[in-house]
């Protein structure tokens, strides 16, 4: 559990000094706009709830793909392919900021017990 909590700060920290970088603030805004066009489709053109459809444009965009929703129409297929290759990309870019952001925390955490150790 600790270890959980441990990561789950570090990639809080990450993503609250990415919000400070333009190009992490377009990405973050692109996967929620992602996200939002998802679920609002699926709740209109498949019929689900709308935390249905929620869960199943995270789980398809993740990759994840457990089965427990399908799109049942030819339109909602179409617009599920689409979906896919483009936003698998624009999450895989997401992942690689917030990545970035974790590593750039470490390095600095790294440095600055580098600096603060007595020279002998």
């Amino acid at each position: 559990m600790i270890s959980f909590l441990m990561t789950f700060y570090r990639m809080v920290r990450a993503v609250a000094r990415g919000g400070k970088d333009p190009e992490f603030q377009v990405l973050l805004t692109l996967m929620v706009i992602t996200l939002l066009s998802g679920t609002f489709f699926y709740a209109g053109v498949e019929g689900l709830r709308l935390l249905d459809a929620f869960y199943f444009s995270v789980i398809t965009l993740s990759t994840v793909g457990y089965g427990d929703f399908t799109p049942q129409t030819d339109f909602g297929k179409l617009f599920t392919i689409i979906y896919i290759f483009t936003g698998i990309g624009l999450l895989v870019a997401f992942a690689g900021k917030i990545f970035h952001y974790i590593q750039l925390n470490k390095m600095e955490l790294k440095e600055e017990r580098k600096q603060k150790k007595p020279k002998i």
